[in-house]
């Protein structure tokens, strides 16, 4: 049965002890939310590790039981299968302790922001988008996050040739992160009078909002242009020069937001802004880190076909997992959780393989 190292185990113990001293004392609150952000880092991998000591003492007692001479026949099978019990508890103690020492992603608690863009396959590309962004509006509501558009342009037949959204809650990013990439459809369209199937796609982007702590923009580094919004087809157009256009000049990112309001589109683009360069960050510490965090999954790369959902067979297919299910009308409703699981699954286990704890400690 493999074990953990006794060494680490105390070390996470006694900090959690030290780290309950020292905001029992009532420190400054500065002082205070650091410690209290370290102890919710350690809540749960120090509770896994008491139930852990708790059970290894428990057959540490049953297999005394056992081996005392004095035990009837059946004392000594209930202790047998009591030890076999035991051991299958470790065994699942000893994987969630290994999960939660894995090195954790900075930005997982954060919310983020959105973008679906219509890709190759016409109009029926940008109905596709529409769809994926009902998908993970429909995915936010069930996990009562908070969803905001921040900019969209529609399609010409509906959809989107490209959204943008923030939302906002607990864990946001770590359970929309690997959505990143080319998401393909196949189906035959409305407007398709042969039946003929068609593919068309869509590329999602999924950045962690970026908080004012965690990027610093300067006066200097951007350009800002106010400019006439436009509609499709020439019909609600904002005949003020309200939209924004952001130039980080440094990096040459640009963004924009067009909607009515000149004050809440400078607000929306430097949101966007913020969470592009903070990503950009994450991505180049990320490279030089490790070459192991550039697998398929681990990467998020954009430029990957990470998805297919086939609408004639009703199936949904990954092929970073290689998991196919046949549930696409409820995916597409939003019940993404099946494959998210999977995705986090997969990620944990190549992350357990590249800190070589897979075969244990």
């Amino acid at each position: 049965m493999a074990t953990l190292p006794n060494a680490t185990l105390n070390d996470i113990q006694n900090r959690f002890a030290t780290l309950e001293r020292e905001m029992a004392k009532g420190p400054e609150h500065e002082v205070y939310s650091k410690l209290a952000a370290e102890y919710a880092g350690l809540e749960d991998v120090n509770a896994a590790i008491g139930d852990y000591r708790r059970a290894e003492e428990e057959l540490k007692g049953t297999r005394a039981l056992l081996a005392d001479p004095s035990a009837d026949r059946e004392m000594r099978e209930l202790a047998e299968l009591e030890i076999d019990s035991l051991k299958e508890r470790l065994e699942e103690l000893t994987q969630s302790i290994r999960l939660l020492l894995l090195p954790k992603d900075a930005a997982d608690e954060k919310g983020a922001i959105l973008e679906i863009r219509a890709g190759t396959g016409g109009s029926e590309a940008g109905l596709f988008a529409g769809d994926l962004f009902r998908m993970y509006q429909r995915y936010a509501e069930l996990h009562r996050w908070k969803l905001e558009i921040l900019s969209a342009s529609e399609g010409e037949v509906g959809g989107y040739k490209e959204v943008i959204a923030a939302i906002k809650g607990r864990g946001v990013f770590s359970r929309l992160k690997f959505e990143s990439g080319v998401h393909r459809v196949q189906r035959v369209p409305e407007t398709e009078s042969g039946g003929r199937i068609h593919t068309s796609a869509a590329t999602v982007a999924v950045l962690p909002e970026a908080e004012d702590i965690d990027v610093d923009i300067r006066t200097e580094d951007i350009r800002i242009d106010t400019m006439r919004a436009s509609g499709a087809g020439g019909q609600h157009v904002n005949t003020t020069d309200s939209a924004v256009r952001i130039t980080h000049l440094p990096t040459g990112i640009v963004v924009t937001s067009s909607e009515k309001s000149q004050h809440q589109n400078r607000a929306r683009a430097m949101q966007v802004l913020k969470a592009k360069l903070f990503d950009m960050e994450r991505q180049k510490a990320d490279d030089e880190r490790s070459a192991a965090r550039k697998s398929q999954v681990g990467s998020g790369d954009r430029s990957e076909r990470i998805r297919t959902y086939n609408f004639p067979q009703g199936r949904v297919t990954d092929h970073r997992i290689n998991l196919t299910l046949y549930k696409l009308d409820r995916v597409i409703e939003g019940e993404l959780d099946e494959l998210v699981e999977a995705l986090i699954a997969d990620h944990q286990a190549h992350l357990l393989a590249a800190v070589g704890v897979d075969e244990g400690a």
